[in-house]
């Protein structure tokens, strides 16, 4: 029997996503940014500029700036997050890149669970964040054709909606 392919379907336990999703990361207080699924990349990556390391109880963080909205530079959001590893990264135009690494929740649809996510500027990309292979690994499957599955943008009610209201 076919399924109607608009329907959300999940196989055993993974869950069909599509190619951009609607994600949240808790931790850092960002409760909706978009991201591209890219199963090309190994690690996930988020966009952060003004990234600063620092020691609080004798523990490595990183404190950074990141636009959640796509080709918006306002407005800013301060994060800040446990260091977890540095590493050279081959971007996607082939340049080596050091990035800073941290570990955090990533919240997909009623999902939620800790992904690596490394820190570099994506002001000229698309999407401020990419999903890669590692944090998609034994948990979900990727439907090319489809677009936002699990999640849908919170509506944000206009000035003039606002207006209007009141």
């Amino acid at each position: 029997m076919l399924r109607e392919p608009h329907k959300r379907r999940s196989t055993g336990e993974k869950v069909v996503i599509g190619w951009r999703e609607w994600v949240a990361l808790p931790d850092l207080g960002i409760d909706q940014i978009k991201a591209k699924i890219d199963t090309g990349a190994r690690t996930s990556a988020l966009h952060a500029f003004r990234i600063k390391r620092f020691r609080r109880k004798g523990k490595r963080f990183v404190r950074f700036y990141l636009h959640p909205i796509q080709r918006r530079r306002h407005p800013e959001v301060l994060c800040e997050a446990p260091l977890i590893d540095e590493r050279v990264v081959i971007s996607s135009n082939g340049t080596p890149e050091h990035r800073y690494v941290i570990e955090t929740p990533l919240k997909i649809g009623d999902r939620q669970w800790p992904i690596e996510i490394t820190l570099t500027n994506r002001d000229d990309m698309s999407f401020r964040m990419l999903l890669g292979r590692q944090a998609l690994r034994q948990r979900l499957i990727v439907n090319p054709g489809r677009s936002y599955t699990l999640s849908r943008p919170k509506r944000r009610r206009s000035k003039k909606t606002k207006e209007k209201t009141t």
